[in-house]
């Protein structure tokens, strides 16, 4: 597992991930935009006509798990560059070829009390992404690391929202 990067500096802190996935770049970019494959390891379901700049997006969420959110797709250079807005965050997905399959750098952009819970949450899909299966409670150990390692950066830390 790599851990996410909390990088500060601009107005909102970034969780930044790097893997490499074993899968060609093709396949990886179907992973990002094909509704099917992205139920396997994003946590809501993504509704949207095409997948272009300036496209709508609704993301739908499983019962019981947050409430629905919109976006826009801000960039899409297949089967490079992926980037679009998930309620008030901003997800960014860099994909390039590399010796054996595709490099994946995946940035999340949001606000700072939040960070661990995204950061623990993003850990936990990306290992779906690459194919593995988890534990169920491997989310809450993953907070609980990013929660002792943001807290001094960037204050406290909001858990799982609260479930209607």
């Amino acid at each position: 597992m790599d851990d996410a990067a909390l990088l500060t500096g601009a107005t909102r802190p970034v969780i930044r991930f790097e893997r490499l996935l074993r899968r060609p770049r093709p396949a990886v970019w179907r992973a990002l935009t094909d509704r099917e494959e992205l139920n396997s390891w994003f946590p809501c379901d993504i509704v949207t006509d095409e997948w272009r700049v300036g496209a709508s997006l609704r993301f739908v969420f499983r019962e019981g798990e947050g409430h629905d959110l919109s976006g826009t797709v801000l960039e899409c250079d297949e089967p490079a560059t992926l980037a679009f807005t998930w309620g008030d965050e901003t997800l960014r997905f860099e994909l390039s070829e590399v010796e054996g399959g595709t490099r994946l750098v995946f940035t999340d952009e949001l606000d700072p009390e939040i960070a661990a819970r995204n950061a623990a949450g993003w850990d936990v899909g990306l290992e779906h992404l690459e194919g593995r299966t988890t534990r169920d409670d491997l989310w809450k150990e993953r907070f609980e690391g990013y929660v002792a390692a943001f807290v001094p950066v960037v204050g406290p830390q909001e858990g799982p929202p609260e479930r209607p």
